[in-house]
């Protein structure tokens, strides 16, 4: 028995208040979704249960089975929309996702993680993760990279501990890393994926970037003068789970640069789709890249080992930055005020405690479960390479 099974990823950019045109745009996207053709629909940044629903009710008649993944203090922002059941799910939130005191980045917020929807898609049966990995704010010098490449390994660990049986495996999603990043060999190398775009080798010319891209209406204009504008960090990627031939037919970036008759695009993002074939024969085996995964995995040790490092200079600089506002606390015990200063001085009595508290709590219980979330994944990464290591050896 052979199937088509098409997929369509897009982070719609759905961020109450701050995303500019959002009423216009999800009506949009439900309206295309609801004329198009596809089996399954991973949507990133929905980050209200109402958005969800409104996609969802327009393209019930197409896509009538929809999960939304609950997580964090606004949902993980993270949805899936299918033509087939969906007859398992599964949430894994990340142990690392930034931080709650960058309230500007927000990523900590959503509580991120990998979602998982396993299909009855005929006789076959299909899991289809998607997930949102922590944004690059800086890619010169990037803060987040350990949490990123956490994320990556503990979702390529996930695919891999949870597709057993299956028949075929998809990652689609905003992974928020461009081909050739630690995070993007991470999540192809350890489960044994394909990226959709590398196979379906893209002749030169047609559209690759999915963020940030010229023709988007959201990207800055001066972003639109550099000759590098644009990056490919959404990924459609895939392999067959029970070793049955999976083809690639298609990969396309399916929405217009424009939402029709409006001047704004969809979202500041790409949509990407991909048509895979699965076929019913049995595929020949698949090459070793024990040598590949051994190389991303030290490479990965070495970053969590320093971030082991940046962990203790940064509780070191907390326990500073709290015992200046706290000696001045103790000082304001012992010294008396005029009546008329009394407000004021208990705002700065107040003020004090606040940051106190705030320098105190970050040196002792948040960097002691960032340090578990760091040292989790890096005991795994050890066995795993350990492992990988003997077997090579025996060859």
């Amino acid at each position: 028995m052979e199937i088509e099974f098409k997929i369509f990823t897009l982070n719609c950019w759905g961020i109450p208040v701050i995303a500019r045109n959002l009423a216009d745009r999800i009506e949009a996207i439900g309206n295309f979704l609801a004329e198009s053709e596809y089996d399954c629909v991973c949507l990133q940044e929905v980050w209200t249960e109402s958005l969800f629903e409104n996609i969802k009710r327009k393209v019930s008649k197409k896509l009538p089975y929809g999960h939304y993944f609950f997580s964090g203090s606004f949902g993980s922002g993270i949805c899936m929309l299918s033509k087939y059941p969906i007859v398992d799910v599964y949430f894994h939130q990340w142990a690392v996702n930034g931080y709650i005191h960058k309230i500007h980045h927000g990523d900590w917020f959503g509580g991120k993680g990998v979602g998982l929807c396993k299909l009855k898609v005929d006789n076959y049966y299909v899991n289809v993760y998607t997930a949102h990995l922590h944004a690059e704010y800086n890619r010169e010098c990037d803060e987040y990279m350990a949490h990123r490449v956490i994320q990556a390994f503990d979702t390529a660990q996930f695919i891999h501990f949870t597709s057993g049986g299956v028949d075929l495996v998809v990652l689609a999603g905003d992974l928020n890393t461009e081909p050739g990043d630690l995070a993007y060999r991470l999540l192809l190398t350890v489960p044994g994926l394909t990226d959709s775009f590398v196979k379906a080798q893209i002749s030169e010319g047609i559209k690759s970037t999915t963020n940030e891209s010229r023709n988007n209406s959201y990207t800055s204009s001066s972003l639109k003068k550099r000759d590098a504008c644009g990056k490919r960090i959404d990924h459609i990627m895939y392999h067959p789970g029970s070793n049955l031939q999976v083809f690639l037919k298609k990969y396309d970036l399916p929405l217009e640069d424009r939402v029709p008759n409006k001047r704004f695009s969809y979202s500041d993002h790409e949509a990407i789709s991909a048509i895979l074939h699965i076929n019913g024969d049995m595929a020949s085996p698949a090459a070793d890249n024990t040598t590949e995964r051994i190389l991303v995995l030290k490479e990965s040790i070495d970053v969590l080992e320093k971030e082991m490092n940046n962990l203790k200079s940064h509780k070191r600089f907390y326990w500073l930055c709290g015992i200046f506002p706290f000696c001045l606390l103790l000082i304001t015990i012992f010294v008396d005020v005029p009546s008329s200063f009394t407000i004021p001085y208990n705002i700065f009595r107040t003020i004090l405690t606040m940051l106190a508290l705030f320098f105190i709590s970050m040196a002792t219980i948040w960097n002691r479960i960032e340090r578990s979330g760091v040292i989790s994944s890096l005991l795994s990464m050890r066995i795993l390479l350990e492992r990988l290591s003997n077997e090579k050896s025996k060859i």
